[in-house]
């Protein structure tokens, strides 16, 4: 199993940089990828971005492409979603998960965090 923390998270005003942080531990020797969500109040979990373990291959939202930038540091077991020119929009939990594969689904994913929450006013 691998299990998940986010941190980083907080009240920002609107074109702000948050720079969120997952750390994993458990059964990180095995290749997963990470991917992002983010759930705002009274709407569906939604895909963020995911990077493949190696970090070769990342695929982004349209919503957070040119804002949003993904990365991990295996040798620290953790990944990373920098934000940039945050919007109100933005607002919502953020979660981080892992999976076998560079999914874009919810679904696919074993492993998930607890969220941190990321508020951006306007």
């Amino acid at each position: 199993q691998v299990q998940l923390v986010e941190s980083g998270g907080g009240l920002v005003q609107a074109g702000a940089s948050l720079r969120l942080s997952c750390a994993a531990s458990g059964r990180t020797n095995s290749p997963y990828a990470m991917g992002w969500f983010r759930q705002a109040p009274g709407k569906e979990r939604e895909f963020v971005a995911v990077i493949s373990w190696a970090g070769r291959t990342t695929y982004y939202a349209d919503s957070v492409k040119d804002r949003f930038t993904i990365s991990r540091d295996n040798a620290k077991n953790t990944g990373y979603l920098q934000m940039n020119s945050l919007k109100p929009d933005d607002t919502a939990v953020y979660y981080c998960a892992a999976s076998n594969y560079v999914y874009r689904d919810a679904h696919e994913y074993n492993y998930w965090g607890q969220g941190t929450q990321v508020t951006v006013s306007s």
